[in-house]
């Protein structure tokens, strides 16, 4: 078992930003830290003809799903495919390969060179991303977008009241996550278990699964905590983008903080792989939109 590997749970339409990620892992992992690729077993060849077959290792979502005995066969094909990505991920540890795993996002690109000391402190333990997220709330909230930040302390708050802890909510939205396996095997042996669940029941979109990783470690400490900020820079939206990028924000300035970038897939379609599936009416509006907020970004 490997102390820490790289792990990207992906599918079709994400394949373009893949084959980014990918490159900027053979750019940047000074160490050679295996990585992961997961996808549904029907989608591997075609993740082949766009990626090839070397620089990562291959596992079906269909076996990290069987990988829990309790998880109902088949269950992945049954949930949203928000949901059911959210699950995959953080039951990828059940596959013994990995003490920890960093685990990306198909969106994820490496800007800088990394190794394993970035993930995992002198003693063996990892670093937990964690953080109360102030700076982006408070921008959001200043130019006018405050519905995000919002709906994110309700999640929050949900999560906190599983566990019935009070206090700070903490936040680690976006990845690259540092996931131990031992804080999701207390979660499973200290909590789901005795209630005859399993993370399938806990994980919804009220409760997304890294506030309960965080909440879980937090709560039954099987690892030190070790807290560290963002690793990557994420955009989170078009208006976000625009404005840092009008501030003077430049990938060659952001190595000096981060190790990468994230411009999420949720509003940056330019990679999404096969034709769109709006309207042309609904790409349109969301053109002069997007063009809306660029302007504003002057403001």
């Amino acid at each position: 078992m490997k102390d820490i590997v790289l792990y990207c749970k992906s599918y079709s339409k994400d394949f373009l930003r893949l084959r980014n990620l990918l490159a900027s892992i053979d750019r940047h992992n000074q160490e050679r830290l295996d990585f992961y690729i997961s996808t549904p077993e029907s989608e591997r060849l075609e993740l082949e003809r766009f990626l090839g077959s070397h620089g990562y290792q291959w596992v079906s979502d269909e076996s990290i799903s069987r990988a829990n005995p309790r998880a109902p066969m088949g269950i992945e094909k049954t949930k949203p495919g928000g949901l059911a990505q959210q699950v995959i991920k953080s039951e990828f540890w059940r596959l013994g390969l990995a003490s920890n795993y960093v685990c990306l996002d198909s969106d994820c690109i490496f800007i800088r060179d990394f190794k394993k000391s970035d993930f995992i402190a002198s003693d063996g333990y990892p670093y937990t991303v964690i953080y109360q997220n102030k700076e982006y709330h408070q921008l959001a909230i200043n130019r006018n977008y405050a519905k995000a930040p919002r709906n994110l302390q309700v999640d929050a708050e949900n999560v906190k009241a599983i566990f019935g802890r009070r206090g700070p909510n903490y936040y680690c939205l976006c990845p690259p996550f540092i996931w131990s396996a031992a804080v999701w095997q207390s979660l499973d042996t200290e909590f789901l278990e005795p209630r005859g669940q399993t993370l399938w029941d806990l994980c919804t979109r009220e409760h997304p699964e890294t506030f309960i990783y965080n909440e879980a470690l937090l709560n039954f400490r099987a690892i030190p905590l070790y807290p560290i900020e963002q690793l990557f820079r994420v955009y989170y939206y078009d208006w976000h983008y625009f404005l840092l990028r009008r501030l003077g924000e430049s990938i060659p300035k952001l190595k000096e903080n981060y190790q990468g970038v994230i411009y999420q897939s949720s509003w940056d379609l330019s990679l999404d792989l096969g034709p769109s599936k709006k309207s042309v009416f609904s790409r349109a509006l969301k053109k002069i939109k997007r063009l809306g907020r660029y302007l504003q970004s002057y403001i």
